[in-house]
This record gives structure tokens, C-alpha cells and sequence, in this order.
């Protein structure tokens, strides 16, 4: 007798589950520590690209409507790497495990990503780029193709890292919740890390070899926070690997007697094909929340640069306006430092908050609603810069105290809706994706398809968006404030609240 393919699908997952939930006990505290540990690592780097990528990629030529288009990589990245490492992380028979070979490799490829990302300047010029004629086209080849390789490794690191946590933790309640909290924890460290790096203007002294000719101080700067970024990935990557043993998984056989053997892409229909309405709508408001986020993720330091100190970082640009840019690029990665130091208190207080607010969707459904005001309040602080100039008289002057305190705080307080957001959405999808046929690697790389699709449209649109309004940043950020409010308006009334007696719900989210 034949069994259908859906019937297949079904009985892997129910033998894959049932493996995972032969875990006798959760593991000690400190073993789900040391792996949580590896998001400093791989959030250091993250930071480092979000905070001092886009001003790079100018330096070397590509103007500024066209910038955005380097970040599609990620979702690229992100929609084709994360599915199918989780897919394949929940099934393979590695004697080291499920989870640690996906990690190693990931590690390794960051490494090679940083390289060539690192000395993309030099390899182009040495490879015939003339440093007086933007754009330098084997250096945006070289960095482009280190960067799509940094997204690929960090999506193939992220997924096992969340799952391997779940492993972990066996089912606990309590441990689940932790290990979450810690891992949003050490998100934070590694943001902290990354962004303070960034705006210190003289780190580049630290490995006096990274400035060269064809690399100039900010340049040499990016060089050597990538190079401190990978010495912490990899150090936190092989204690934590070293430390924390992981069983291999043996596949169980079916009914027939054969293991189950469903092609990928089967199991995606197959996932898909068993959302329920939560779901979807959980996967509606999470896509409308990244549309909010991305455009100022993309450009924030960006904006400080540009709107706010009136620098230019354009190759054709007055030594004095790419001075301005670069001093509005430290400001803003100090407050993207700030924005992680709130983060993370903000992480490890998302259970209690949200128990007095109510619950996780009226949580998620407020912060959305913070996101849309400081999103808004750009303009506002953009118009008060713009006018000092004006009333100075002088293209080259810097923004006065308040305005550089007003741009900061918007910085801090977005740490509040950005904790919510690295934190609840995944909470609430592992509730609602229980009955979808999709291992806990599998349902990851779902919700991340509404995550990555936005940033494929905010790269593809951002630039000739903003440059249908005049150019700047400020447009695509109105826009995200638009898209925030919509979220929010959509978290409070469309998205279904979990039931209370659902285990998973107690597990995660709960706040009971």
C-alpha cells in the first residue's frame, strides 16, 4: 500500500518531533548561557553592518538612490538560506549533532565575508580601480560579493542557534523563557558592542596596517571593527561549541518501515498549505512591522549624516561635507548604542510588562504605535537642523545641542519596540504553527519569509522613493510610520490572542 505524500510529510514531522521530545531533561542553565552567547557574536557584526555599511558603499561610488539596492542580499539571503538550513538542520545525522555543523559553517563563512568586505578598496585598486574616478567598480563587486556571503553565513548561524535553544530547553516552560531572554540579551550586547565601536573615530589605530592607500581613515575604521567582530564569533562560537554536546538524531522509521523522505519543498507547500488563520495574520502584521523598520535600520546612521549634520558622503563631495557626514555617522552609531542599551533592559523585562498591559498582542499592538511616533518625529527633528543651517549661514555647521539630543533620544526609545519585535513575533509563531507540519527549524524559516520579503521591497524601492520626493531619507521613514501604525492598529483588533490553557502559550508567552 501506497501512503500519500501528505501522510509521509506527517509522520516525519510527528517521528522529528517525537525525537526532540525525548530530551530526558532540560540542560543546566549555563550550558543554555554559553550557546546564547553566540548572538553577541553575530548581532556585533550586525550592527556593524546597519551602522557603517551604507556610507561605505557611497564611499565607493554608488550614489545614494541606489544604495539600498546593496541590501538585497539579505532578504535574498534570508528568504532561500534560512528555510532550507532549518529544513535541513531538523534532520541532519551528523555525529556532532543537528545544530553545531550549521553553526561551524556559518562561523566559517563569516570569516571570508569579512575579508573581502573588509579590503573590497584594496583588492579593487590593486586590481586597476583609479581612486580619483568613482565609482570604483571591482571594489563594489568585491564588497557585494562579501556581502551577499556575510547574510548567507549569518542566516545559516541565526536559525540553528534559535533551535538549538529550543533543543535545550526540552519542553521547560522556564527554561524556554530564559533561553529567550538571554538570547535577546546577548542581541544587545553584541549591538552595544558593534555600535560603540563604530563611533570611536580612531579604532583603526588598534591595527595600524588597515589604512592603506586606497583606504582611508573611516575605511580603515569599518576594517578593524570587522576584525573585532569576528575574533568574538569566533571565540564565543568554539567555547560554546566545546562546551555544549549535542545527540545525534537518528531518523525514526514510518508506518511502511522506511525513514520518511519528503523533499523539501514539499514540506514548504505542505507548511503553508496548514496555516491557519492566526497564522496568517501573524505573518500579515509582522510584514507591515518590517516595512516600518527597515527603511530606518537601513539608513539611520545614514540620515544623521546626511539630514541632520548636512554632510554629503558622496566621492565627489568637499572634504569639509564628507567630515560633516562622517562625524553625523559616530553620532548616529552612539545612539544606535543607546538604542541597544534600552533593548536590552528592555528584553528582560518583556514578560513582566507585558503581564500588566495585558498580554503579548496588546503589547506588540502599543509599541507599534511608539515606532509610528518616533518614526514621525524624523521630520521634526530634520526641519530643526535644516533651519539652524539656514539661519546661520553656514552649509558646514553642525546641529546645535538639542537637535543632536532630540536625534538620540529617538534613537533610545526605539530600543522599546525593538526588543518587542526581536522577541514576540517568534513567541506567538510558535503557538500558532503548532498544527502546520514544520519542525521548530522549519517554522523559523516561515515567519522569517515576513521579515525578509519588506526588506526586499524597502531595498528595491527605498532609494528611487526617496528620490521621487526630492531625495534624503525622510520620505521612506513617513512611510514606515504609516506602516507602524497600521501594525499596531492590526495587532490590537485582527490578530487572534492566543488561548489561555495552550501550553505553548504558557511556555513563551503567556505572561500568566
Amino acid at each position: 500500500m501506497v501512503s500519500h505524500p501528505m501522510e509521509k510529510a506527517a509522520n516525519g514531522v510527528g517521528a522529528l518531533e517525537t525525537q526532540m521530545g525525548e530530551l530526558d531533561q532540560p540542560e543546566r542553565l549555563r550550558k543554555i548561557i554559553s550557546v546564547a552567547s553566540i548572538a553577541a557574536g553575530v548581532q556585533f557584526g550586525w550592527a556593524l553592518q546597519l551602522s557603517l555599511l551604507t556610507p561605505y558603499v557611497q564611499l565607493l561610488g554608488i550614489p545614494h538612490k541606489w544604495a539600498s539596492l546593496i541590501w538585497l542580499c539579505g532578504p535574498i539571503s534570508g528568504m532561500l538560506v534560512q528555510p532550507v538550513v532549518g529544513y535541513h538542520s531538523d534532520r541532519c545525522t551528523s555525529r556532532f549533532g543537528r545544530r553545531r555543523p550549521f553553526i561551524v559553517a556559518g562561523a566559517g563563512l563569516v570569516t571570508v565575508a569579512v575579508f573581502l568586505i573588509g579590503y573590497a578598496a584594496d583588492i579593487g585598486h590593486s586590481m586597476g580601480d583609479q581612486l580619483n574616478k568613482p565609482p570604483r567598480t571591482r571594489a563594489i563587486a568585491i564588497f557585494a560579493l562579501g556581502f551577499w556571503i556575510l547574510d548567507v553565513a549569518n542566516n545559516t548561524l541565526q536559525g540553528p542557534c534559535r533551535a538549538f535553544l529550543a533543543d535545550l530547553s526540552a519542553g521547560n516552560a522556564k527554561k524556554t523563557r530564559t533561553a529567550n531572554a538571554f538570547f535577546s540579551f546577548f542581541m544587545a550586547v553584541g549591538n552595544v558592542l558593534g555600535y560603540a565601536a563604530g563611533s570611536y573615530r580612531n579604532l583603526y589605530k588598534v591595527v595600524p596596517f588597515t589604512m592603506t592607500e586606497s583606504c582611508d581613515l573611516y575605511c580603515a575604521n569599518l576594517k578593524t571593527c570587522f576584525f573585532l567582530s569576528i575574533t568574538l564569533l569566533l571565540l564565543v562560537t568554539f567555547v560554546s561549541l566545546c562546551y555544549v554536546k549535542e545527540k545525534p538524531w537518528t531518523p525514526e522509521p514510518t508506518a511502511d518501515g522506511k525513514a520518511s523522505n519528503v523533499p523539501f519543498f514539499g514540506e514548504i507547500f505542505g507548511a503553508f498549505k496548514e496555516l491557519k488563520r492566526p497564522m496568517w495574520m501573524l505573518l500579515i502584521v509582522t510584514a507591515l512591522n518590517w516595512i516600518a523598520w527597515f527603511p530606518f535600520l537601513l539608513f539611520d546612521t545614514d540620515w544623521m549624516g546626511r539630514e541632520v549634520y548636512g554632510g554629503n558622503s558622496d566621492a565627489t563631495a568637499s572634504a569639509a561635507s564628507k567630515k560633516l557626514y562622517n562625524d553625523g555617522v559616530r553620532t548616529g552609531a552612539l545612539g544606535l548604542m543607546l538604542n541597544a542599551i534600552v533593548l536590552g533592559f528592555m528584553s528582560l523585562g518583556v514578560e513582566w510588562i507585558g503581564r500588566k498591559l495585558g498580554g503579548a498582542k496588546r503589547l506588540w499592538g502599543i509599541v507599534n504605535f511608539i515606532l509610528a511616533i518616533c518614526l514621525a518625529m524624523t521630520v521634526l527633528v530634520t526641519k530643526q537642523a535644516e533651519n539652524y543651517r539656514r539661519d546661520h549661514g553656514g552649509a558646514h555647521e553642525k546641529p546645535p545641542g538639542n537637535v543632536t539630543a532630540g536625534a538620540l533620544t529617538l534613537f533610545a526609545v526605539l530600543g522599546i519596540p525593538q526588543a518587542i519585535t526581536f522577541s514576540i513575533p517568534f513567541a506567538l509563531a510558535s503557538i500558532f504553527s503548532t498544527n502546520s507540519g514544520a519542525g521548530q527549524g522549519l517554522s523559523l524559516g516561515v515567519l522569517n519569509l515576513a521579515i525578509v520579503v519588506p526588506q526586499m521591497v524597502v531595498s528595491v524601492g527605498g532609494g528611487p522613493f526617496d528620490e521621487l520626493f526630492g531625495g534624503g531619507n525622510i520620505p521612506a521613514f513617513v512611510l514606515g510610520a504609516i506602516a507602524a501604525a497600521v501594525s499596531g492598529i492590526l495587532a490590537l483588533t485582527v490578530l487572534p490572542s492566543p488561548p489561555p490553557d495552550a501550553p505553548a502559550f504558557k511556555a513563551t508567552m503567556g505572561f500568566h
